[in-house]
């Protein structure tokens, strides 16, 4: 996990300084292929490597103390259970996850999940936390949110994203009634200009449902291992990244999607909620 994360950050910071792989390789005296590996989360580097490519890039401030800090954690090699991010600015890294996965499974319980909330839902959502975080962290989550679907939906390597999430997120007013009906258009919309994306609600008759009350994000990369995501109220996000953990979060996706509505029967779902609250 730490791994990928560096390797994802490092090459998000080579590609905003305009540096190529073979120039950024050179400078720490290594070929470009094992610093792709790197880049891919297969391998660490030392903490002098990591120092020049940061001068090299131009890094510096809190980013800089993150990625030595990323580093540090990398090169550990006892195991663990979960990996908590605790270290500043999680937002990006988070983003640069789902940006690299292949496949994306996303499921909520009583909210829309993140990646296809709309403007107005995001913003609703958002500033209902206000009274608990400054206006400046509200102000950044919301363009974080924005620019997380922007570079997943738009431009990312997902070849497959499963939404999923309970009957209980569409009848949870957020907002008002006007934002809701502009969330349910939203993803008509995005289900019907994207077709690597499906939109699945489990009802509210559906029994079993083995994730009431949670959220998860399952992802899965063509050159790592799986990563699963546990959504939290609040607080630091956690990730799982060991197969013991990662094969039942996935399991209990399947399952969630197992007993939801195929995607027909979900569209009819949010078009008859469109008719009922117009």
């Amino acid at each position: 996990m730490e791994r990928l994360q560096l390797g994802l950050t490092l090459q998000r910071l080579r590609l905003a300084a305009g540096k190529s792989q073979q120039e950024a390789a050179d400078l720490i005296g290594r070929s470009a292929g094992r610093l792709s590996q790197v880049e891919n989360g297969k391998g660490a580097l030392g903490v002098d490597e990591l120092t020049r490519l940061l001068d090299f890039y131009d890094v510096t401030g809190e980013v800089r103390s993150t990625v030595l800090a990323l580093g540090k954690a990398s090169r550990r090699r006892q195991p663990r259970l979960g990996y908590t991010d605790n270290l500043p600015d999680s937002y990006p890294r988070f983003m640069d996850l789902l940006a690299a996965a292949q496949r994306i499974g996303w499921y909520e319980c009583g909210i829309m999940p993140g990646l296809v909330q709309c403007h107005a839902y995001i913003n609703a959502l958002m500033r209902a936390g206000g009274s608990i975080r400054p206006e400046a962290e509200t102000n950044e989550r919301i363009a974080f949110r924005l620019d997380l679907q922007r570079r997943v939906l738009e431009s990312g390597n997902a070849e497959e994203i499963e939404i999923v999430f309970t009957e209980e997120s569409l009848l949870r007013v957020v907002g008002d009634a006007s934002v809701m009906r502009e969330q349910v258009l939203h993803l008509l919309q995005l289900a019907e200009q994207n077709d690597r994306l499906s939109i699945r609600i489990v009802p509210l008759t559906a029994g079993d449902n083995p994730a009431l009350g949670g959220g998860m994000v399952a992802l899965e990369f063509k050159s790592a291992n799986p990563i699963t995501f546990a959504s939290a109220l609040y607080g630091p996000a956690t990730y799982y990244d060991q197969p013991a953990d990662t094969k039942t979060m996935i399991k209990l996706f399947a399952r969630v999607r197992e007993i939801a509505l195929d995607q027909s029967a979900s569209r009819a779902a949010m078009i008859n909620f469109l008719a009922r609250s117009s």
